[in-house]
């Protein structure tokens, strides 16, 4: 319902009777004109486009609001029945006193209006009618000097076309929406928020009273609208003084447009582009995104001292790939707050070394009880020699790879490399969604290390896939089902390296007990730091979400003293404890082809324990280099020696080892004598024997030399 029309102010000199006589005579030929046809009130609605666009969370709560559209302020359409009636009252009285009762023309007004204008005080006369059909026509919009005669005209046809297909309330409410308030402000939706912090219900007297008043002049001077206040007030008899209503318009002018985006994800509008007004639900979860920025705007206080400045997180759903949580940096506390650090390409440093045990597990060349020496290896490559050191700088002698792969040893995990080869692991990275710009070549030994540049999106997608026993499938933020596929890694390899992964015993031989890798539930968990402490990754998995996070500088300028316990891996535990404070995480049950089997070292470098192994590769007893009594420390029985073709045997060279001095025999020839002996090696099955001199002591066992693939 529209307000009460406002008492019309007594005529001027000429009266009211002469006024409508001579506009009548006047503006008599326009009653013949053609209505202007304009599209129907639903229609003009319907087009109404805001200048932002919403992105929604799961829940369909607004998550991101962005602005598309630069050149106006517009929010979406607002009913008549949700502003507030004072406000329309107040817009009627400034504008079109007289709204209710004329059909579009005002020809009192405009009587009046030309007779100011011929004693040289021109003052508007258009109705609210002819100024929504000036806003919805672009050819009557007046130029710099007004409008002219014929548009004039054209706008007084195009009013009367609206009063015949429109109710007055739809007028109205069109006007409300489509008129400009103050500079880019454009509808009642932006002009209260904007000036007021308001929706429009909730406008009070003074406020009303303010907006009407720029009606008249949107971009006018402060002093200006509220002179135009003060009198409208009057004219109203309002509540409101003039100082009142002088001291909100200082206010509500001077200030900021209190139109401020919602950025709980601002790197959506790039990942999810959306047109002016469109609004779009995603898979993000509105409350976990606000937490996580919090958590990493936390740790990066912490780490300011140690030279660390920016962050980066994402969590997955593991059996839809939904990704619930996006922060591609800290926002304004961040080096460079336009950065999505989730999708920039950095280095993996340790995080890829799982898919390469797991590809070794797959092919069969070793199991999670298998030995690794972890000593000392000089590697000559193109760019000259590669010595892969530990992140402990210590080296533990034989290991089995579930140490060596739980305590991210270098070492082991490049000889691990070389029995898979090169090409087959960048194959399974290629498969695993890391779309490598190069070649395996290119990496050689350092893909073992996490050489390659991938984004935290895709390093935490791929751990997603060793949590789906080796499947995988794109991440999404849109909700579509994802396209499963199968990769290089079969269930039964997936599952050990996530066991392992999850052993908070195996990891302790470099990380300790203690750690931030160590949660009261199942989980999975890996961290890497890349070369020259440039990046720091902590990537992992429980039973239903992966969850990574990335933390360095995005100038790439290297941290001080930052590792993975201390520097991703704290807001990683922070993030995983959220999601599993109401609901557990149980260890996954091993698949079908996954055999448990009791086993003990000779000599006992480690502990007996339970393993698990792939059909057909169980084995109870593990003989290091020196168990059983054998003088030969290196290599040991069984052992597996790989070489890489690309680089000359002579400089792949290895030391046999014995506790003592004596004779060294291969394959019934002579080599030489001493504790240790440095030998070229060649490819194919050996048998090595070692004497304590002539009748002395012996001891033999066999090995095989493998070129990598």
């Amino acid at each position: 319902m529209l307000p009460e029309p406002v008492p019309v102010v007594a005529a001027g000199w000429c009266g009211r009777l002469r006024r409508q006589q001579l506009v009548a005579v006047l503006m008599l030929p326009l009653a013949s004109l053609a209505h202007a046809a304009f599209p129907d009130f639903s229609q003009v609605r319907a087009a109404h486009r805001p200048s932002e666009a919403v992105w929604l969370d799961r829940h369909g709560q607004p998550l991101q609001v962005s602005r598309i559209d630069r050149s106006v302020r517009r929010l979406a359409w607002v009913p008549l029945r949700q502003i507030a009636p004072v406000l329309q009252g107040a817009v009627i009285a400034s504008e079109d006193q007289r709204f209710a009762e004329h059909s579009g023309v005002d020809w009192q007004a405009a009587a009046g209006a030309l007779v100011e204008r011929l004693q040289g005080s021109p003052r508007g006369a258009s109705t609210l009618s002819m100024q929504l059909a000036g806003l919805l026509d672009a050819d009557l919009k007046p130029g710099s000097d007004g409008r002219s005669v014929l548009q004039k005209l054209a706008q007084v046809s195009a009013a009367r076309g609206l009063e015949q297909r429109w109710s007055k309330a739809q007028i109205l409410e069109a006007y409300l929406n489509l008129a400009p308030f103050r500079g880019e402000l454009q509808g009642i939706g932006a002009a209260a928020a904007g000036l007021f912090g308001k929706q429009p219900h909730g406008l009070n007297q003074g406020e009303a009273i303010l907006l009407a008043a720029l009606l008249r002049g949107p971009n006018a001077a402060a002093d200006v609208v509220a002179r135009r206040s003060c009198e409208l007030a009057a004219q109203l008899k309002a509540r409101v003084g003039c100082a009142y209503l002088q001291g909100l318009g200082a206010q509500a002018l001077a200030a900021r447009s209190n139109l401020a985006d919602i950025a709980l994800a601002p790197e959506l509008p790039a990942l999810l582009p959306l047109r002016p007004g469109e609004r779009r639900k995603t898979t993000l979860d509105a409350d976990l995104q606000a937490f996580v920025r919090d958590v990493l705007q936390r740790q990066i206080v912490g780490l300011r001292e140690r030279n660390v400045n920016d962050a980066a997180a994402v969590v997955l759903d593991n059996a839809s790939g939904a990704v619930l949580a996006y922060v591609g940096n800290i926002g304004r506390q961040a080096s460079a707050s336009q950065v999505d650090g989730a999708a920039a390409r950095r280095q993996a440093g340790s995080t890829l070394k799982p898919f390469i045990y797991a590809l070794a597990f797959e092919q069969r060349y070793l199991t999670p009880a298998s030995l690794l020496d972890d000593s000392p290896v000089h590697l000559d490559t193109p760019s000259g020699l590669y010595v892969p050191q530990n992140y402990d700088k210590n080296f533990h002698g034989t290991v089995s790879a579930r140490r060596a792969l739980a305590g991210s040893l270098n070492v082991p995990a490049v000889r691990t490399l070389l029995l898979t080869g090169t090409a087959p692991a960048f194959n399974l990275l290629q498969q695993l969604g890391f779309n490598l710009p190069y070649n395996g070549d290119h990496y050689g030994f350092a893909l073992a290390l996490g050489a390659p540049d991938v984004t935290l999106l895709q390093l935490t997608n791929a751990y997603r896939a060793l949590a789906n026993g080796g499947r995988y499938s794109a991440s999404s933020l849109s909700g579509s089902k994802p396209a499963w596929r199968s990769t290089a890694i079969g269930t039964a390899a997936s599952w050990l390296a996530a066991d392992i992964l999850s052993d908070r015993s195996a990891r302790s031989i470099t990380f300790g007990l203690e750690n931030p890798l160590a949660t009261r539930y199942w989980s999975a968990v890996k961290t890497g730091t890349s070369k020259d402490m440039r990046d720091n990754w902590c990537v992992g998995f429980s039973r239903r979400y992966s969850v990574g996070v990335w933390v360095g500088n995005f100038s790439g300028e290297p941290m001080w003293d930052v590792s993975g316990v201390t520097g991703a891996a704290p807001a990683w535990l922070e993030i995983l404890n959220r999601l599993h404070a109401t609901q557990p995480s149980l260890p996954p049950a091993a698949p079908k082809g996954i055999v448990p089997q009791a086993i003990r070292y000779r000599p006992p470098t480690e502990p007996p324990r339970h393993e698990y192994f792939i059909a057909g590769t169980e084995q109870t007893v593990w003989q290091a280099a020196d168990s059983g009594g054998n003088p030969i420390r290196y290599p040991g029985q069984g052992e597996v020696i790989a070489l890489d073709p690309d680089i000359p045997a002579s400089h792949q060279q290895i030391w046999l080892r014995a506790e003592r001095a004596g004779e060294w025999w291969l394959d019934g020839m002579k080599l030489g004598s001493g504790a240790n002996w440095r030998w070229t090696p060649s490819k194919g099955k050996h048998r090595l024997r070692w004497q304590a001199g002539q009748g002395g002591a012996s001891a033999q066992l066999q090995f095989e030399v493998r070129a990598a693939q």
